[in-house]
Formats: C-alpha cells, structure tokens, sequence
C-alpha cells in the first residue's frame, strides 16, 4: 500500500474512511446539476484509506 506525504497529493474512491484530530468548516457545496455534496477539512494527525475503488475513472478510457 503506498502512502503518500506531499502537498497535492489526492485520493479518489466511492468510499472514503477518514480520521484526524480535528474536523473543521463542514460546507455544503454545488457537485453537478442540482446534487449536493459535502466539504470538510480535516487537521492533525490525518489518515484516509480508500474503502471501495471508483467505479468509473475517465483516465482509463
């Protein structure tokens, strides 16, 4: 499993398992068309695990 240090480093999946000592600012933004989604910013300590991989990645194609 890599794990990645940098700044700009991302990570994409369908399911997401987060953790971190502090979660800020929860906003919910604009996605596409009329769906919702929700921002937030994690601090401290922070370590995400993709859970379930995207099921559609344009770069593949």
């Amino acid at each position: 499993m890599t794990t990645l240090f940098e700044v700009g480093d991302s990570v994409k999946g369908d399911l997401v398992l987060a953790q971190a000592r502090k979660i800020k600012r929860p906003q919910v933004i604009v996605a596409t068309g009329r769906h919702k989604a929700q921002r937030v910013i994690l601090e401290e300590n922070v370590f995400c695990v993709i859970r379930k991989k995207t099921r559609f990645h344009p770069q593949l194609i």
